[in-house]
């Protein structure tokens, strides 16, 4: 008869070739959806991507500006910033819960007959104007990453399930980078929703390995415009870059003009400050409002992203009203303080006698009736 051996309180230890076969196949199943996360890189040869303004010598460019480079930019990769990346994490996330709103009534209310817009946070937003609805940039994964386990994590809860959103009429997407085009958003989207997606030249590619119906695909390049009933949307330029792998700038980034029979609303996308704004504000303004990327920016990648004053000061270029700030509350990817944006955005509207609503996550944003500023996000940072 065998004894068993006492155990002290201890575990047994696992064998070292179990253990290392045991965190390979943990990280062989957390990679398992990077190849398809990566998306499609668009043909080359593909007649409307080679015919592009913007496109030569194999990728797209910005387009020239005495404010800005033209050289398609990246993600910094010098040593000093990726160590502030790293390690100066102080005040970089909410110390305490976000509020989110859930919507009254549920999400499925019929759509107004002016403009309202529902932040979801990031920048992620449904757009409603005279009667239809647009949905930006949606991200409703846990992570902003090719990794369902690696990557920036959302600090708040998404405040209504992607399922429970009413019918929409569009979906926006302005560039292909994982805080803004997410695969597992998509595959949601081709299940629950019936409308198209209207996207930056080359990231069709993307939506066709994903399962997109090339009926609901419309690609479209700079200051092109496609018709969708009463709804009149627009891709504008941007100043920014694209890439989900290793390859940069394979496909097109813009912004969004969003206009009905009477009414508008623009979109920035991500981008840095360039004279483009105003050439907009010119040909296709005024607006009703502006939904204006405000977070993530840092002197290391000005040319890319806006910082709050840039934010203001495109809002007046564009000949815009309500100036909805969005890229900034749920994934931490700047260097600055978590409420660092919206406190200098208030400071420069202010300044500038720019109207502006600052909604919590869920929160739907009568424009022609915005909200006073309540200063949620204090005692939160």
């Amino acid at each position: 008869m065998s004894k068993a051996h006492p155990s002290n309180g201890r575990r047994p230890r696992l064998p070292a070739i179990t253990a290392l076969a045991l965190a390979a196949g943990a990280t062989a199943w957390a990679l398992r959806e990077v190849p398809a996360a990566f998306g499609r890189r668009p043909d080359a040869r593909d007649e409307r991507i080679r015919n592009s303004p913007q496109f030569r010598d194999g990728v797209f460019h910005n387009a020239p500006s005495a404010l800005a480079s033209a050289t398609p930019p990246g993600p910094p990769t010098d040593r000093s910033t990726l160590r502030r990346l790293i390690l100066e994490r102080e005040g970089r996330q909410p110390v305490r819960p976000v509020p989110v709103v859930v919507p009254e009534g549920g999400a499925r209310r019929p759509a107004t007959e002016g403009v309202e817009i529902t932040w979801y946070g990031h920048a992620s937003a449904l757009v409603e104007i005279e009667g239809q609805r647009v949905l930006l940039d949606p991200v409703w994964s846990e992570r902003c990453s090719p990794v369902s386990q690696i990557g920036p994590k959302r600090v708040h809860p998404v405040p209504v399930e992607l399922e429970d959103l009413p019918q929409v009429d569009a979906v926006l997407i302005s560039h292909d980078h994982y805080d803004h085009l997410d695969m597992a958003t998509v595959k949601r989207l081709v299940a629950g929703q019936s409308a198209p997606f209207a996207v930056p030249l080359g990231i069709g590619g993307h939506l066709r390995r994903w399962g997109v119906p090339e009926h609901r695909i419309i690609e479209l390049d700079w200051d092109e415009t496609c018709t969708l009933g009463e709804l009149t949307l627009t891709l504008t330029s941007a100043h920014h870059f694209s890439g989900r792998g290793t390859t940069r700038n394979t496909t097109l980034w813009g912004s969004w003009v969003i206009a009905g029979p009477s009414r508008k609303v623009y979109y920035t996308g991500d981008s840095g400050y360039f004279e483009g704004y105003a050439e907009i504000g010119e040909r296709h303004g005024p607006f009703d409002a502006a939904l204006v990327q405000v977070g993530a920016y840092d002197q290391a990648w000005a040319d890319i992203h806006m910082t709050p004053e840039d934010a203001v000061r495109a809002h007046l270029d564009l000949r815009a009203g309500l100036l909805v700030p969005v890229h900034w509350c749920t994934f931490t990817l700047g260097l600055h303080p978590w409420a660092e944006p919206i406190e200098r955005l208030i400071a420069e509207t202010k300044e500038q006698g720019v109207p502006l609503a600052v909604p919590r996550p869920g929160e739907r944003v009568d424009v022609d009736n915005p909200p006073e500023l309540d200063h949620w996000w204090e005692g939160i940072a």
